[in-house]
């Protein structure tokens, strides 16, 4: 399971319809549900400036929260909707979905590097870019993975990791469908500078042999 799971502070919202909602705004909160789970909906407020610093933080549409609403049970939900208003692009509503534990979600998982002391490509003064810090994954709401691992235990100068050559956690598959890479092992500034040195001395060794041909040819 996920080490630590989001909290997200809600209150139950008292009246519904639009005369709830707009009073609810004016307040300070942004008005929202809470729906699946074979139970009723839950019509909740949730603080303006607490959603608003979320949703800046990104991935708000696919990371999942544990809901707290004084009087009922904490409850995992993922965000289905955020409605925001037209002109100030601020949010107005947000639909929140219950999840069970075989429900099938859509999560980004941090990636987790291993072997970098032994890694021979690394000894020789190579650079490790990690491309996706995070990859996501289709995982099942009740078995969510800490993060995945690659192993770099093996890799030398010019190598990189694909999705294809790491093991995914059971029942965890990817959402995109073709090889992409996760991270690459390059070389260094300074060595990349002297390779590209020799290659201008190469082209320009070559070219001042063309010209000579070219003299002697004339």
């Amino acid at each position: 399971m996920a080490g630590e799971i989001p909290d997200l502070h809600a209150e139950e919202r008292t009246g519904t319809g639009k005369g709830a909602a707009r009073q609810a705004r004016r307040n300070g909160m942004v008005p929202g549900i809470v729906f699946g789970g074979d139970v009723d909906p839950l019509p909740i407020n949730i603080p303006f400036n607490a959603l608003l610093t979320k949703l800046k933080q990104g991935r708000f549409k696919s990371t999942l929260f544990n809901l707290k609403v004084d009087g009922h049970d904490d409850v995992r939900v993922i965000c289905r909707d955020v409605q925001r208003d037209v002109v100030k692009d601020l949010p107005t509503h947000l639909d929140l979905m219950r999840l069970r534990r075989t429900t099938k979600i859509n999560l980004f998982i941090p990636v987790v590097v291993t072997g970098e002391e032994v890694s021979p490509g690394l000894k020789k003064g190579g650079v490790l870019t990690l491309v996706r810090p995070e990859v996501e994954l289709i995982v099942t709401a009740g078995d969510i993975p800490d993060h995945i691992t690659i192993d770099v235990s093996e890799l030398e100068i010019g190598d990189s990791v694909t999705i294809s050559s790491v093991s995914l956690p059971t029942g965890a598959k990817v959402t995109i469908d073709r090889d992409f890479v996760i991270a690459n092992l390059s070389a260094p500034s300074g060595l990349r500078s002297a390779e590209d040195e020799e290659e201008d001395a190469d082209d320009t060794e070559v070219a001042e042999d063309d010209v000579e041909a070219e003299n002697a040819e004339e």
